[in-house]
C-alpha cells in the first residue's frame, strides 16, 4: 500500500483545516502519497447519535460511494472514524450496499492507528521540545481500543517529554450534542480536564479528536490557562527546523 485517502471531518474541514494538513504532511513524509476525495461531506454522526438514522443515511451512503475505492482511508478523529467502521453497518444493515459498507470500513483508520499499527512506524522524524499530556478521547479509547498508539508515537518524538495526567480516560465532556442539551454538566466535566491537565505541569495538551481539543481550550481559555491544546497530527508534523519558531509554530495549527 502506497496511497491513502484523507477523511477529513467536519470539525477539520470548517475551523481547524491545518489538521488536515499536518495529517497529509506526516503521511507524506512516511513514504505515502495522499488524495483528498473533495466530494466528501458529513460522516452523518450528529444526526445518527441525536437518533436521526433517516437523515443519516444518505450521508453514509454518499460517504461509501466516495471512498469505495480507496485502498486505506486515514481520519484525524477517532470519533469520525468510529461512526464509519462500528456503526455504519448497522445503519446501513438493510440497504443495498451493507456489505460494501462494512468491507470499506475495515479499511477506514483513525490517524494514530494507521501509523503504528498498519505502517509500523512509531517514529515520524517530529521534534517538539515541550512538555505534553495526553487525553484519552472517548471514541478512540473505548470504541476503537487505542490507548498506547498516540502515546507510543509521541514518546518517539525528539525533544517531547510525556506526561500523565490524573483521570485521562474520563471524558471531557463535550460529546456532540450532549454538550449543547447539558451544558452545565459539560461545563464541569471539561473543567475537571482542564484542572488536571495544569496539575500535570503540561505546557500542551493534546488528543486525537479536534472536537475534544475545542472543549477543552475553550475551558482552558476561561481558566486564563497557560496550557494550550494542540492536535497529535500537528505535533508530528513538527521538525527540527520548524520548531525552531516557536511563535510560528502557535500560529500553525493551535486551537485558539
Amino acid at each position: 500500500m502506497t496511497q491513502v485517502s484523507l477523511f477529513i471531518p467536519c470539525f477539520v474541514d470548517q475551523l481547524l483545516p491545518q489538521i488536515g494538513l499536518d495529517m497529509a504532511c506526516v503521511l507524506r513524509r512516511v513514504g505515502y502519497q495522499v488524495d483528498f476525495p473533495e466530494d466528501q461531506t458529513c460522516c452523518g454522526q450528529p444526526a445518527f447519535n441525536t437518533g436521526y438514522w433517516q437523515e443519516a443515511k444518505p450521508l453514509a451512503q454518499r460517504f461509501v460511494e466516495v471512498f469505495r475505492s480507496a485502498e486505506a482511508v486515514v481520519c484525524p478523529s477517532g470519533s469520525c472514524t468510529t461512526m464509519v467502521r462500528n456503526f455504519y453497518p448497522e445503519l446501513l444493515a438493510t440497504s443495498d450496499i451493507r456489505n460494501e459498507a462494512t468491507e470499506l470500513a475495515k479499511r477506514v483508520f483513525e490517524f494514530s492507528e494507521f501509523l503504528v499499527k498498519q505502517a509500523h512506524v512509531s517514529d515520524v522524524g517530529a521534534f517538539f521540545p515541550h512538555k505534553v499530556v495526553y487525553h484519552d478521547a472517548c471514541h478512540a479509547l473505548r470504541e476503537l481500543h487505542l490507548k498506547q498508539e498516540p502515546r507510543e508515537l509521541l514518546a518517539n518524538v525528539q525533544g517531547l517529554e510525556l506526561v500523565e495526567m490524573l483521570y485521562s480516560e474520563d471524558c471531557c465532556g463535550f460529546g456532540g450534542t450532549f454538550a449543547a442539551k447539558f451544558n452545565m454538566i459539560s461545563a464541569a466535566m471539561g473543567d475537571a480536564k482542564a484542572g488536571n491537565a495544569e496539575a500535570s505541569g503540561a505546557e500542551f495538551l493534546t488528543s486525537t479528536d479536534p472536537s475534544c481539543l475545542m472543549q477543552i481550550e475553550g475551558i482552558l481559555r476561561r481558566r486564563k490557562s497557560t496550557v494550550r491544546t494542540l492536535h497529535l497530527a500537528s505535533i508530528l508534523a513538527q521538525t527540527d527546523k520548524s520548531s525552531r519558531n516557536t511563535s510560528a509554530m502557535e500560529n500553525r495549527s493551535a486551537i485558539r
